[in-house]
């Protein structure tokens, strides 16, 4: 019932009003407190990690699902590379100096694209998935350096394990829809109408190095280059590895079981 001499109209309008107003004060308090939480987080409850695994053992299906569950940032140090030499910063020029003589970019470059991702990317504010990177265990003492220069360590190195001829199996068979990057497997994930994207209804293509020579030559490279740095930190005791045989979804399975500590509030 609206108060004497007030209608009934202009009382329901005043209530309306200072419901909103109620709203707004909520809402406010409501993102200052989400605010308030993400600001908090410190180094020790960041997710910081490197995913290491040969062509075709899936670390492009995982990241992404580490990359949402935990709100960090994918750095694949290739597409950092031309990323910068696209951009012509410091480093994109410096890089594709070296690049352009046939020479390897220096590991100096590489951790500090790395760092500068980490100072100017939003998406590394909660902690970063390293892909590609280190290749060496130079890089790797480096990268540490790095890291201890911002009260930082790597939490964990998770590897995705798989026989040669397993893999083999896989890539050979896979199938890329260019525009999109979506893939398909001939066996293990056809496309519903052969070599046709399902979504776009555009041709499929098979990547040219995706051939058993090739791969047995990028599968060597992959091993000899990486065997040292697994050991590395394996004796720092952050290593963990995962058999990528399996499917997707356990694979997942036991990869959040690595990262349950950082769920834990």
């Amino acid at each position: 019932m609206a108060p004497p001499g007030e209608s009934e109209l202009e009382y329901l309008k005043r209530l309306v009003g200072q419901l909103n107003d109620k709203i707004h004060e909520l809402e406010g308090k409501a993102s200052s407190a989400v605010k308030s939480v993400k600001d908090s987080v410190t180094p020790q409850q960041q997710l910081r990690m490197i995913l290491v695994g040969p062509p075709g053992a899936g670390k492009g299906t995982q990241a992404p699902k580490i990359k949402e569950k935990y709100c960090v940032c994918h750095l694949a140090t290739g597409d950092m590379l031309r990323e910068q030499i696209n951009q012509k910063t410091k480093l994109g020029l410096e890089a594709k100096k070296i690049m352009d003589t046939g020479g390897l970019v220096s590991d100096d470059i590489m951790v500090n694209m790395v760092k500068e991702q980490l100072e100017n990317n939003k998406e590394c504010r909660d902690g970063f998935i390293l892909d590609g990177f280190p290749r060496t265990v130079p890089q790797a003492e480096k990268l540490d350096a790095m890291l201890a220069s911002r009260k930082e360590t790597m939490d964990h190195v998770v590897e995705l394990q798989i026989a040669d001829q397993l893999l083999i199996s896989r890539i050979t068979g896979r199938l890329i829809h260019p525009a999109s990057g979506r893939t398909y497997h001939k066996e293990f994930h056809p496309p519903k109408k052969a070599g046709i994207d399902d979504v776009t209804g555009e041709p499929l293509i098979q990547r040219s190095d995706d051939n058993v020579e090739t791969l047995r030559k990028r599968l060597g490279a992959f091993h000899s280059q990486t065997g040292p740095v697994v050991d590395y930190y394996k004796k720092k005791g952050i290593w963990t590895g995962i058999d990528a045989a399996q499917s997707p979804n356990v694979v997942w399975e036991h990869m959040s079981k690595v990262f349950s500590k950082m769920a834990s509030p």
